[in-house]
């Protein structure tokens, strides 16, 4: 699809001298070129990944390749998380920031995938903190976190890289479905939404990132199984405008919206359709679409992506769906639509997720890998992506004593029963995983066996 391009953003970029690059490793996304050498100049696009190649991680590399198997997926782009001021300058052997925009520019990378996470109060909806900052610490996000990444990323030694950041995953929908008196609301998402230091937070990181030429700010956008209800859908579209021109942003710091980060919901449901009807029942009365208006995100993504507009975001924005563990394969994958003895047996034995709730999000058994990354794959769409590196665990399944912020959720222990965000099921999460972002071989080894499309 041709959208359109983004006439006000196609200016040349002032350009420092040309980068001398060489060696190292970059995957090309459909419709590159072939040219591997540094560009002479670098204008604004209208889409960051059309014709790119998109920096691969070298660690995150390395221990993919390790694994039985592993080769197959070692050379594929995914996100590189900051998400803790320590992990700007690198911390617990991992590479920091500058390193990485090193390696990308060894590499002859045109993109760069930054991951922002370090809201304070961040994962408010979460049983337990995966954050280092407290609710009221935004003076410590804005002058610790998110100037000090901003200029790194504005060093002009960066100016031919696009840097895509995914802004704030887990952040701005909470204040919507996780507030008030609805059910599933948390006190931690009361005193966010009451302080306003997400609306702020996001702001302050879309204006100081975005005022960089060269980065291009994908905000969080949830995913279909969170934002798909009638009461969610708008409403998260206008807190996330509210963002958006916060602390001096304007919308046109954002260039699009990302989906499904680091997630599970499956790309297509090809076996059933929101339209479908079973015994003069609608397949939104099932128990596993309750009432959703989508059910898959390629869907959900598309349709949101109108809602904002609608809601005053630019006309052209693109969406970003990560496809890194939403593929569903294996033997468990269904081969056609459920029997149409009701709704529910319809539904379930045609659905690819095989999640037991919808609301489920840790170290999910039986998930595999999605599509790979690529540009442009459906109308509305700028790429689908690999932002959560596959292997690398959600939460530990047990406490673990760290210095990294990261509390022990329940949602990562496999014999816990569930709260009204998962409609108390259990939590179909994996064993013996390790704290959220480290290596976790038994869910890469799970991830492979069951990706889909088939390694």
């Amino acid at each position: 699809m041709s959208r359109t391009h983004r006439s006000p953003r196609t200016l040349l970029l002032a350009l420092s001298t040309l980068l001398a690059v060489s060696g190292g490793t970059a995957v090309a996304f459909a419709g590159d070129s072939g040219d591997s050498g540094a560009k002479a100049a670098v204008a604004r696009v209208d889409n960051p990944y059309a014709g790119a190649k998109v920096y691969v991680n070298p660690q995150w590399s390395k221990n993919a390749a390790a694994e039985p198997g592993g080769s197959a997926v070692a050379n594929q782009p995914t996100g590189v998380w900051l998400d803790r001021i320590a992990a700007i300058a690198g911390s617990g052997g991992k590479m920091g920031l500058r390193a990485h925009l090193d390696a990308a520019l060894q590499q002859h990378a045109d993109v760069v995938q930054l991951v922002i996470y370090n809201l304070p109060g961040r994962d408010c909806s979460a049983l337990a903190s995966n954050g280092e900052l407290g609710p009221t610490e935004i003076d410590k996000y804005k002058t610790d976190y998110i100037d000090p990444i901003a200029r790194i990323l504005a060093d002009p030694k960066y100016a031919n890289l696009r840097i895509v950041n995914a802004v704030e995953i887990d952040s701005l929908p909470n204040l919507v479905t996780n507030t008030g008196g609805r059910p599933t609301a948390t006190p931690q998402c009361d005193v966010m939404k009451a302080n306003g230091n997400y609306v702020r937070g996001v702001g302050y990181a879309l204006n100081k990132l975005g005022a960089v030429p060269n980065v291009y700010n994908y905000v969080d956008a949830g995913h279909h199984g969170w934002l798909g209800w009638d009461d969610n859908f708008a409403p998260s579209a206008q807190v996330m405008y509210q963002a958006a021109t916060a602390e001096g942003s304007t919308a046109d710091k954002v260039h699009g919206f990302i989906t499904n980060t680091a997630n599970y919901s499956a790309l297509k449901e090809e076996n059933f359709k929101i339209g479908d009807t079973v015994g003069g029942r609608s397949v939104r009365e099932s128990k596993w679409v309750d009432w959703n208006r989508y059910t898959d995100e390629l869907s959900y993504a598309q349709a949101f992506r109108n809602q904002l507009v609608s809601t005053g975001f630019r006309s052209d924005i693109g969406m970003l769906i990560d496809t890194s563990r939403n593929g569903w394969g294996g033997t468990a994958r269904p081969t056609g639509p459920g029997p149409t003895t009701d709704v529910n047996t319809y539904v379930n034995g045609g659905r690819y997720d095989r999640r037991i709730h919808i609301g489920n999000w840790c170290n999910q058994s039986g998930a595999g890998l999605g599509e790979r990354p690529k540009a442009a794959p459906e109308p509305g769409i700028d790429a689908y992506v690999w932002m959560k590196p596959p292997g690398e665990s959600d939460g530990a399944s047990k406490e673990i004593p760290n210095d990294e912020g990261k509390g022990f959720d329940r949602m990562c222990d496999p014999t816990y029963t569930g709260n009204p965000r998962n409609g108390y099921s259990m939590s179909g999460a994996l064993a013996n995983a390790p704290l959220a972002g480290q290596w976790f071989s038994a869910q890469f080894q799970e991830l492979l066996k069951n990706a889909y499309p088939k390694l």
